[in-house]
């Protein structure tokens, strides 16, 4: 119940004394302030999110930011067209490797070619859809499956060879006008004495598969 001549209407806290009508007429205002268990002040926490509102620093990033044309690096070359002419016997227009861009001698190698409208097979596959002939593509590979056995490294730059088989040979994805296709060939076994090599290659265009499929190749003679 409230105390007599006091200013509360209900019970007090025990945190706070009673103040008589008196003493608030008498004497300057006191009050007991202490530690509450059940009164407790939570200030709105703040968001651990920030905000810029400057847009000086996005100017900044913008004039760090690399242009297109200078953010990718070229493809390396270990062989330019010059070399795997020396290599090959194929010319124009039948010579499907560009550059060699990887080359472990007696092991593997990895070309690519770069795929242009120009292509003297696009105007009649397809003159509506520019695509590249899958057997243009395991023709490729195996022209890169020769580099790796026809390297002087290696001995035979003089010789030929020959598709002795294809196995399980699979399209994964057409190949259009614009594309570069990046061959891996490597040697999975060597019979010298029957002149038979098996390889293995797989055909990418950025890092999708396209083709890929098992190669049989034979080894000619040195030419006279």
């Amino acid at each position: 119940m409230a105390a007599p001549n006091s200013i509360f209407t209900t019970a007090p806290s025990r945190n706070l004394a009673p103040i008589s009508l008196h003493q608030s007429l008498s004497s300057p205002l006191s009050l007991r302030i202490t530690k509450s268990n059940s009164v407790a002040f939570r200030p709105k926490p703040r968001s651990s999110s920030l905000v810029f509102c400057s847009t000086d620093e996005s100017k900044i990033s913008a004039e760090k930011e690399i242009p297109i044309e200078l953010r990718y690096e070229a493809y390396p070359t270990v062989m330019d067209i010059n070399q795997i002419r020396e290599i090959l016997p194929h010319r124009f227009p039948f010579l499907l490797v560009d550059r060699v861009i990887e080359y472990t001698a007696g092991e593997s190698a990895v070309a690519i070619k770069n795929v242009t409208i120009n292509d003297n097979f696009f105007p009649g596959h397809f003159p509506e859809r520019p695509i590249m002939p899958g057997v243009l593509m395991v023709e490729a590979m195996a022209q890169v499956g020769g580099i790796v056995m026809l390297n002087p490294e290696v001995g035979g730059s003089k010789s030929n060879f020959f598709f002795a088989g294809v196995d399980k040979v699979r399209f994964r994805k057409p190949v259009i006008a614009g594309d570069t296709l990046v061959m891996r060939m490597t040697l999975v076994k060597l019979q010298k004495r029957f002149g038979i090599a098996k390889m293995e290659g797989k055909a990418y265009v950025g890092n999708t598969l396209v083709c890929e499929g098992e190669f049989l190749m034979a080894m000619g003679k040195e030419e006279e």
